[in-house]
């Protein structure tokens, strides 16, 4: 959570310093291409093979054992990754044209965000280091270290941002390129002291294909795809948008930012914790503790993330304008934004969904499955969004991107329960529709809130935020009560579904 605020801290900035033209664009390409690799093969199939065998080495032969194997992993992992870092920036023009094919009718454009690229590519290594060395932590079930490390980030391109501001810095798309290559090197000093407190930090070997590791690269194959659904989807959009207007890629991004505050604080909780607490669980053979776990992983991500959804997209247009409309960010980029948050929003509750499902697959390292799943997703996608961008521009393409994720989450749960490793629960089958009448009662309220907020809401910075922080607090207050009359969400559940307990 920390680090989303600060994250919207970063956007406001961002938003006003850049506002959504080239440079902007430039700038948000270079940023997504190695956070795209980044998420698909170091926080995707890479975590999702490496934390089940390391769990089950830490289980079955100790702690020294699973340090040899991270070890191991480190670096024929690193090794790969510098080989692979290396020739995309020698490939980087190359690449742009898949990547961003829309820029190569504007030579500036086209050049500059060749240039970023180049200077952020680098930050791939640095977070696949630290995806491994988190990996290890959060099997360890201490969580709190990886969580954190995004701070990092943050703090480090607020504090470019501001010498932008102030002249310091007289190029802003070069000064955030290098901000992201410095926050990438911090962070991975942040991680590896945590491992070192740990007392797991590793010592790289020289690059070896033993057997383990040989068994990492089989499960990671196919998982390359299926971890990476939604990131690959959303290159997808930025491919598509980069053949709009100028500012699309923009628009995307900032209404992306505000619908990753849910997913980064829900999403990635839930898959973090679920993926280590069922690998040993049915390492120890207890079938029926893995289903209620998963159950209530299932049960905790709708019930946050419905009132989500709603809200966003029901007052997508004040958000958007309170965070991000001054400076170089106009009402027209706003209202643009706006429009793609509400879209995106729509499949919010399925992208968390897919991080609540897709444990079930991993911690039985079956890898292959969500890949056939994911394949179906993206081409579903592409076509919606084709087929959308034609009437509705950016907008469709954002839709598209949520329809995508919907069909993903349902056919993952189809599979899982198809297969018996999935058996939806009394609990969860009570409580699922009365939180989605909750959020409904709260959406309606929220309109009537807006409308009757609507003077404050187009006036002064003041009055602005006033008004939206009246509508959130309307929006907590309704679905609170309106979950509790319906019985979506009993306190004691709550309470214990946030315990931190090992054994639960």
């Amino acid at each position: 959570m920390g680090s989303r605020i600060l994250g919207f801290v970063r956007d406001i900035l961002m938003a006003g310093t850049l506002g959504a033209g080239l440079i902007a664009d430039a700038f948000f390409v270079a940023f997504k291409f190695p956070n795209f690799f980044r998420r698909l093969f170091a926080e995707g199939a890479f975590n999702a093979a490496f934390v089940p065998l390391f769990g089950e080495r830490l289980t079955t032969e100790g702690k020294a054992s699973a340090r040899a194997f991270a070890a191991e992993a480190a670096a024929v992992l690193v090794s790969a990754l510098m080989l692979f870092t290396f020739s995309a920036v020698l490939l980087m023009p190359w690449l742009m044209y898949a990547i961003a094919p829309g820029f190569a009718d504007q030579p500036e454009k086209f050049g500059l965000t060749i240039e970023l690229t180049r200077i952020t590519f680098p930050y791939l290594m640095f977070m696949a280091l630290i995806a491994l060395l988190g990996g290890m932590l959060n099997t360890m079930q201490r969580f709190a270290a990886t969580a954190a490390a995004p701070i990092l980030l943050n703090i480090v391109l607020i504090s470019a941002l501001v010498l932008i501001g102030l002249g310091y810095i007289p190029h802003p798309g070069f000064g955030l390129a290098w901000a992201v290559t410095a926050a990438g090197i911090g962070q991975l000093i942040w991680i590896a002291a945590a491992c070192a407190r740990a007392d797991i930090m590793i010592r790289l070997p020289r690059p070896r294909l033993t057997p383990s590791v040989r068994r990492l690269l089989a499960l990671m194959a196919p998982g390359l795809i299926g971890a990476g659904v939604v990131q690959i989807n959303l290159v997808v959009d930025v491919i598509l948008a980069s053949t709009l207007r100028e500012g699309s890629v923009s628009y995307l991004y900032f209404a992306d930012r505000i619908n990753q505050l849910p997913l980064g604080v829900v999403g990635v909780a839930v898959g973090v914790a679920l993926l280590p607490l069922l690998t040993r669980q049915l390492a120890d053979g207890d079938e029926a503790a893995a289903s209620d776990s998963q159950n209530r992983a299932i049960e905790f991500a709708l019930i946050l993330t419905l009132p989500a959804a709603a809200a966003l997209v029901t007052i997508a247009g004040p958000i958007v304008s309170v965070l991000f409309e001054r400076g170089a960010f106009d009402a027209a980029a706003a209202a643009n934004t706006a429009a793609a948050l509400a879209a995106f929003a729509v499949g919010l509750p399925a992208y968390v969904l897919i991080k609540a499902l897709t444990p079930g697959f991993f911690a039985r390292q079956d890898t292959a499955t969500p890949v056939k799943v994911a394949v179906f997703a993206m081409v579903l996608n592409v076509v919606l969004a084709v087929t959308l961008m034609q009437v509705m521009a950016h907008v469709g393409i954002a839709l598209a991107t949520a329809c995508s994720a919907w069909i993903n989450a349902l056919a993952l749960c189809f599979i899982l329960h198809r297969r018996n490793q999935l058996r939806i629960d009394p609990r969860l089958r009570r409580n699922a529709p009365r939180a989605l009448a909750a959020a409904i009662v709260m959406a309606v309220s929220l309109v009537f809130g807006e409308s009757a907020l609507g003077p404050y809401l187009g006036g002064s910075s003041l009055e602005k935020i006033s008004a939206l922080c009246g509508l959130v607090a309307l929006g907590l207050g309704v679905y609170a009560f309106a979950a509790q009359l319906f019985g979506a969400v009993r306190v004691s559940e709550l309470r214990a579904m946030l315990r931190r307990s090992p054994s639960s």
